[in-house]
């Protein structure tokens, strides 16, 4: 009481609560934020078991950002617009200020050093929870009812620390501190699904070929592999041969065999052809027993293929695959299975141009290869949420926008955090959002011309070519361009 400090009113018998069990009630009740929010959507692909607190170690306290908490604040933050480590916490603001809680600070210190303690283990092991899906070998665009995996690589650039110069330097043409880190990534992709199955990073030094055959624990016996003319290698076509791996590839560095010189003739641009094994050199990737081990030739199937839709830059090429039963496997669907190999540069583009991916923010190389790591999971629940969509609505995947379900989510995922919502309203809520994804669709323009072309301007800004101690700014930068 006011008066009399030392007495105080019975809670109807009830004792009042301790500082202890009132912290704990923040603490539940802030576990509801918005910052698990995400959690709501995606909590049904990721086992709860990973996210358990550990019994002892770093993330065994009991604090605000348990394991469970950094998990889905990372992962809501890779998925925001906006990306920053202040986007999340002023998130976890907003919700205690709209509950009448104290605010909690405003650093993101103890933000990150909760991201730092995540172990990179477990966000593998939840990456390939995502990669494993029941359902996805039964999907449409398959051949022959086998899956395809297709394989491409890209580049991403990163923050300039000398941490990550080091393990990923920058391009030796750029001057010291002109430039940005740049890391490799060769990943494997489902063609039905669009799924990441699996992923290697390496540096500007790492050719696509040693990332590729890192992976190739990811096939499976009957799997078809599906990739470009830099994947064109006679020791890679054996090896996956031996693992009854089908390949389909466009030819490269060889020339292609004449009707004189094939074993059968299918069709006029269809051949039955013989490769021999290749002289050994010292400064392949294999050894010389690997080599020796290699079959002496391997019989291929060649098929020309003439592009006569208009827009393309070539007029023909030729694609050699093992699957050589040409009354299962027409030419002319292989031919089709070859142009959908462009949807792997779809795949990279969600990625990296809708998602934000292709400049990473973490400073050091163990920040950047788990901010890897959160945004391949993040793309493969938003698959995931894609692949409902076609099971609610008879829709092809491909035909769903990916871009259309990340805006989706983003402006369904603030009201599925609110304690409000009774377990029947947050489900009607996913089920809306299901039936909204499948309602962004992407129409099929074939022939439609998309050059690699840009129409804006950019602004007159001198290019860095110097260290920025270094570096003197030319005055009225906009008269000196027009005059140049």
């Amino acid at each position: 009481m006011p008066m009399l400090p030392g007495f105080h009113l019975p809670k109807r018998g009830r004792k009042p609560h301790s500082q202890q069990q009132k912290f704990a009630r923040k603490i539940t009740s802030l576990r509801q934020n918005s910052f698990k929010q995400i959690g709501a959507i995606f909590g049904q692909f990721i086992p709860t078991k990973l996210l358990k607190q550990d019994p002892s170690g770093k993330m065994s306290r009991r604090r605000l950002f348990t394991k469970e908490n950094t998990f889905w604040s990372f992962l809501g933050q890779v998925l925001d617009a906006d990306g920053g480590c202040r986007e999340a916490v002023k998130k976890l603001q907003s919700y205690a200020s709209n509950h009448g809680l104290r605010l909690p600070s405003s650093s993101t210190a103890s933000y990150c050093c909760a991201r730092k303690k995540l172990d990179e283990n477990l966000l593998v092991e939840v990456f390939q929870h995502t990669a494993k899906w029941s359902g996805a070998r039964r999907a449409s665009h398959s051949l022959n009812d086998r899956q395809v995996i297709v394989v491409d690589g890209t580049g991403v650039t990163m923050a300039d620390t000398a941490e990550n110069q080091e393990l990923w330097p920058q391009s030796s043409n750029q001057k010291p501190g002109c430039g940005f880190p740049s890391a490799r990534i060769c990943a494997y992709f489902s063609l039905q699904t669009g799924t990441m199955l699996s992923y290697a990073i390496g540096n500007k030094k790492s050719n696509e070929l040693p990332l590729f055959r890192k992976q190739w624990s990811t096939f499976e016996a009957g799997d078809i592999f599906l990739g470009d003319k830099g994947f064109c290698s006679y020791f890679d076509l054996a090896e996956l041969k031996k693992r009854c791996v089908d390949s389909v590839i466009t030819l490269a560095r060889r020339k292609p065999v004449g009707r004189k010189n094939c074993i059968k003739e299918f069709a006029p641009d269809d051949l039955l052809i013989e490769w021999k094994k290749p002289v050994y050199r010292e400064m392949v990737s294999y050894s010389r027993k690997t080599w020796e081990d290699l079959p002496d030739k391997l019989v291929m199937r060649q098929i020309k293929v003439k592009v006569t839709q208009s827009g393309f830059r070539t007029k023909e090429f030729h694609i050699v695959t093992t699957l050589i039963d040409q009354d299962q496997y027409l030419k002319d669907e292989i031919a089709a299975l070859y142009l959908k190999r462009w949807d792997v540069e779809l795949f990279f583009r969600d990625i990296k141009t809708t998602m934000g991916f292709d400049i990473l923010r973490c400073q050091s190389p163990e920040m950047i290869k788990k901010e890897i790591l959160m945004y391949f999971i993040a793309y493969n629940c938003i698959r995931r949420i894609m692949l409902q969509a076609t099971q609610l609505v008879d829709i092809d995947i491909r035909s769903i926008s990916f871009k259309g379900s990340l805006q989706a989510i983003r402006s369904w995922e603030p009201r599925l955090g609110s304690s409000r919502l009774s377990t029947n309203e947050r489900q009607n809520m996913l089920s809306d959002l299901s039936f909204v994804v499948a309602r962004c669709k992407v129409f099929d323009r074939p022939g439609r011309s998309d050059p690699r072309c840009l129409k804006r301007r950019p602004k007159p800004y001198q290019l860095l070519n110097k260290p920025r101690s270094e570096m003197v700014e030319i005055q009225h930068r906009s008269r000196y361009e027009k005059k140049a």
